[in-house]
This record gives C-alpha cells, sequence and structure tokens, in this order.
C-alpha cells in the first residue's frame, strides 16, 4: 500500500544532553525528516530560517534555558578578505579544488579519521565508522556535491567539503582537513574558497551552520567580513558592538508550540 507523505511536515525535539560548546549547559533540537518530492524546497526555506541540514533531517537547536547558537552566513557581495585571510589564500595556491557527486570514498574517510583523532577526539562523532561516513555523504534527498582539495605536486587529499546548493547560496555541511598542516589554515581557506565558488556561480551566500558565542571552538568564523546572524526570527549584520547577553542568559524562551508556529513553510503545491 502506498502512504501520500504529510503536505506540512512534522516537528520533534530531541532529549537534552551535555551542551558540545558551552559547559554546564544542555541542548535540544527542534527537528523534521527531509523527504519526498517537496525535499529541496522545504531545504531552501528552513535553512533560511536558521536550520541545518543532516543527512535526510533538518534541526535548529532549541534549548531551554539558552539560545546562543546563533546561524551564520556570509554575504558574499559584502565580503572583503581581511590581511591575514589573504594570506591563507597565497599559502594555499597549490590546491586544486575538485567538485564530484556525493560519494564517499576510502581516501576521505581515511582523511576524516586523522582529523577527528587530531582535532574532536572527545565529540560526538569521534567513533563514526564507515559505513556512518557513507551515510552522512551519501544520503541526501536534496542537490549536494563533495568538494575535495587536492594538492597539485604529491596529488593527497588535502581537505574536504560536503556542500548543499540552495537557491540562495552554499551550505557547508560538514568540512575536514588535513590536522598536521595548522599553518595553512585550513578550515578557513576552504569557507574562502567557498565565497568564490558562489561568487562564480552568481549565489549571495555562504552559510557556515552555528556560531556560538563565547565558545573558543566557533570563534572563527566571527573573522569574516560580511557576516549575517540569525537573531530574533531574521538576518542582520554582524557587528563588534553587538551584545549577545540576551541569548546566552536569556529572561525565558518560547514554548515549543509557539517556536513551531512561527516556522513559516514552503507553498506544497507543484
Amino acid at each position: 500500500m502506498r502512504h501520500a507523505l504529510p503536505l506540512a511536515p512534522q516537528f520533534y525535539v530531541t532529549a537534552p544532553q551535555p551542551c558540545p560548546y558551552l559547559p554546564g549547559r544542555m541542548e535540544r533540537k527542534l527537528f523534521t525528516a527531509l523527504q519526498g518530492e517537496q525535499a529541496e524546497k522545504l531545504n531552501d526555506s528552513l535553512s533560511k530560517q536558521g536550520f541545518r541540514r543532516s543527512q535526510n533531517v533538518l534541526y535548529r537547536p532549541s534549548c531551554s534555558e539558552c539560545s546562543a547558537c546563533l546561524s551564520a552566513r556570509i554575504s558574499v557581495a559584502d565580503f572583503a578578505p581581511s590581511k591575514s585571510q589573504r594570506r591563507t589564500i597565497n599559502r594555499n595556491a597549490h590546491l586544486e579544488r575538485r567538485a564530484t557527486s556525493p560519494w564517499a570514498t576510502e581516501e576521505q574517510y581515511s582523511l576524516f579519521r586523522r582529523y577527528l583523532d587530531h582535532r574532536h577526539a572527545d565529540g560526538g562523532m569521534a567513533d563514526m565508522d564507515v559505513f556512518e561516513f557513507a551515510a552522512m555523504i551519501e544520503e541526501t534527498p536534496i542537490r549536494s556535491r563533495v568538494v575535495e582539495y587536492v594538492d597539485r605536486e604529491s596529488g593527497g587529499l588535502t581537505g574536504v567539503c560536503l556542500t548543499d546548493v540552495l537557491d540562495d547560496g552554499l551550505s557547508m555541511v560538514y568540512s575536514f582537513y588535513e590536522p598536521d598542516l595548522p599553518r595553512q589554515s585550513l578550515g578557513t581557506w576552504m569557507i574562502l574558497d567557498h565565497v568564490e565558488i558562489a561568487r562564480e556561480a552568481g549565489l549571495p551566500y555562504v552559510y557556515l551552520g552555528y556560531w556560538v558565542p563565547g565558545s573558543p571552538k566557533m570563534g572563527y568564523k566571527a573573522n569574516f567580513e560580511g557576516l549575517e546572524i540569525f537573531r530574533g526570527g531574521a538576518w542582520t549584520r554582524k557587528t563588534p558592538k553587538d551584545d549577545f547577553t540576551e541569548e546566552m542568559y536569556p529572561h525565558s524562551t518560547d514554548p515549543i508550540a509557539e517556536q513551531v508556529a512561527n516556522i513559516s513553510l514552503p507553498d506544497s503545491r507543484g
């Protein structure tokens, strides 16, 4: 028997668990399934409202006592590299970009394991095996690409980014790189190159995921000119004078039902 998927997605909330970014806090996520003929349209719409994709799920932080995780994106038209970022571009001029379909390889997984073991050995992905890695790369119901960065001289794989193509930009779903090359600032370099890809494609934004004020792990995202954050239901340009005390220590957070009611859903008609 065939069952039609509901036109309006169903939203759920995860159980609270320790926050990986701010000590002593608990996190929970609001999420919905990403499937069916409307998957791409739903992903485009919810990405503009602070959601992120993980395989066939869209999620957004919905913590009861904190709202510090702020979705961040770079406005390509407003971006200009800093002096240090220009040096990063020059240091990585020997890398060649190769965009492929979302297909996992052993070489990617080997690099992924080195990256996790050096940078995130105690993180939630530390125990991911090759099958889970393949699922992360390949299970996508929307238009996704794997962007590989290869050393022209040695031919070695240096960095990888799983990238979604949205109707208004590129979303850097997950990136990893060679951990033994700290001087090359490969994480920053891949963001800079994605800004260039978006510029070449005529796309206005590069979505970076979540920036968390007060978290050293996420501090690098604030170093990009033209950074916008999703705050109070709207995208606003981040400035050095911004005060994020309310997000870190809110007086209250909206009930889940109210959060869901305020989500704008795309037209489900063909």
